[in-house]
């Protein structure tokens, strides 16, 4: 009888109310009926529901790395809670009853080979590569530039005026800007409008000068995007090349990659072996949805990569929601979209491996054991504009060190007695830390602004040992405060576990 693990049921269950209402079902011993093919590729299952009838659901093994789900309920989740509850009696041990695979099944099946047996052959003969329609890539760029040319002469006169007129009835205009940028195609410029926007109300509201900055460096970012993105789609339209290439402005512009797209471009690695560092989700105020984000070093070739899970408010009950990995993903085929440092990739099969501490000591010597040369390639990364703003690393260190600093005092000096002034430096201190590599050179573990706390949650690790010769995975950023490279600690490896700080 086929295995199946609590860690391969939570990373195939769309959210954790799905695997919730699963592990309700059984244990309400709502299976009747427990089957499955002699060769093991198939098991099903007959469960009570609400309805009058019961539900029919099945699970189809065929391809090890993609289960097929199938199930009679009416819901719209795949897998849906009947299919998981399957799996989880399955994990369980239940008896589960030889049967013929139904008819309709193995239809099912000789279609699913046919379809990819032709994608196969597609692929394989660039002759049958998917014709770009020129004509409409033509006329939508031309519709991109018109809009890029009126964001452009926004962004002109805020850059004159200052972006303190962005206030009162002013904001409305923008706000109407912003939807029409939707009407031009232009996703990221929209985006960045609308965290232009965000930023500006909430320094109006508090008037604290982060909320500035913030809208200063995004004003900058859609600038060099607005300019950028204005030479890439005029030299498209000049050469009459409209087929979508590996620019990373191609996505920015609304472009989305396709698997069998990211093959041709030969962004794609075989035999991929991933292991999660952290992970955690957000929610974009300016894109009203739900991102789930996940770290992973490539166990190979030590890179650190980056998946994105987007899930809008609307519509997030319907989309699989990602979760912690604790296992080794195998994958046969990895895809890279085009990127910097951490690129971002995808995969559509997979399967899972446990994770032993002679793979976490290989992780270990893969990382970076060089800070100065870690800090240039950093710079190098994030001086480009459309970049992001921090980058991903792991870092082996000698030590983690604490450091005692005087708190940044809110009241003036001037307006307090010299006792009290020497009572409060000694009750004020502010408790930092520092990352040491072999050679000695070292970096300030720092939050990053607008991140989840993580820098406060090293004085609760007590095993001394983590704060010695292991490796430190975070995001390494540039603090203009103190005009220098800070990293916020994401988690720590060691060879018996990966201590997992932002979640």
């Amino acid at each position: 009888m086929r295995k199946v693990t609590q860690q391969q049921i939570m990373a195939l269950a769309v959210n954790a109310t799905a695997l919730n209402n699963a592990r309700k079902i059984c244990s309400g011993n709502k299976f009747i009926s427990h089957l499955r093919s002699e060769d093991d590729t198939f098991y099903m299952g007959e469960c009570k529901g609400s309805g009058k009838s019961n539900y029919t659901v099945s699970v189809d093994f065929i391809e090890e790395s993609a289960p097929v789900f199938r199930c009679t309920c009416p819901s719209r989740q795949l897998p849906c809670k009947h299919g998981l509850a399957l799996l989880l009696e399955m994990e369980a041990g239940k008896e589960f009853q030889i049967c013929e695979i139904p008819q309709d099944i193995l239809d099912k099946r000789a279609k699913k080979e046919a379809r990819e047996a032709k994608k196969a052959e597609a692929a394989a003969d660039p002759q049958k590569k998917k014709k770009v329609n020129k004509a409409a890539r033509s006329k939508k760029m031309k519709k991109q530039l018109e809009g890029l040319a009126m964001l452009e002469k926004m962004i002109a006169e805020l850059l004159d005026n200052g972006l303190g007129t962005m206030g009162g009835v002013s904001l409305k205009s923008y706000r109407e800007l912003a939807k029409q940028l939707g009407d031009y195609y232009l996703p990221e410029p929209l985006n960045l409008m609308n965290r232009l926007i965000l930023e500006m109300e909430k320094y109006q509201e508090d008037w604290d000068n982060a909320h500035y900055e913030n809208a200063v460096q995004i004003l900058v970012r859609l600038r060099a995007l607005t300019k950028k993105a204005t030479v890439y789609l005029s030299e498209k339209l000049e050469t009459g090349n409209m087929e979508d290439d590996d620019s990373i402005l191609y996505e920015e512009l609304g472009g989305i990659w396709t698997l069998e797209r990211l093959q041709e471009l030969g962004l794609t690695k075989a035999d991929a072996r991933l292991v999660q560092l952290a992970f955690s989700t957000r929610y974009d105020e300016a894109t009203k949805e739900y991102v789930d984000v996940g770290y992973f070093m490539d166990a190979d070739k030590g890179e650190i990569h980056v998946t994105y899970n987007y899930r809008p408010v609307k519509v997030r009950q319907r989309i699989k929601e990602e979760d912690s990995i604790f296992d080794m993903i195998k994958i046969p085929l990895l895809h890279y979209y085009p990127g910097g440092i951490n690129q971002r990739v995808r995969w559509d099969k997979w399967t899972l491996e446990p994770l032993n501490d002679e793979l976490r000591a290989h992780l270990m010597q893969m990382a970076q054991s060089d800070l100065a040369l870690m800090a240039k390639q950093v710079k190098n990364q994030i001086k480009n504009t459309l970049s992001e703003d921090s980058v991903a690393v792991a870092i082996q260190f000698r030590r983690i060190g604490k450091l005692v600093l005087p708190s940044t005092e809110s009241t003036p000096a001037s307006l307090k007695q010299p006792k009290e002034q020497a009572a409060e430096a000694s009750m004020k201190q502010t408790i930092a830390y520092q990352l040491e590599d072999a050679a000695g050179n070292r970096i300030t573990l720092r939050d990053k602004k607008g991140e989840k706390e993580t820098v406060s949650l090293l004085a609760a690790l007590s095993a001394r040992s983590l704060f010695e010769n292991q490796v430190l995975f975070g995001m390494v950023y540039y603090d203009a405060f103190d005009h220098q490279l800070c990293m916020q600690p994401y988690s720590i490896l060691t060879k018996k576990a990966i201590v997992r700080l932002w979640n």
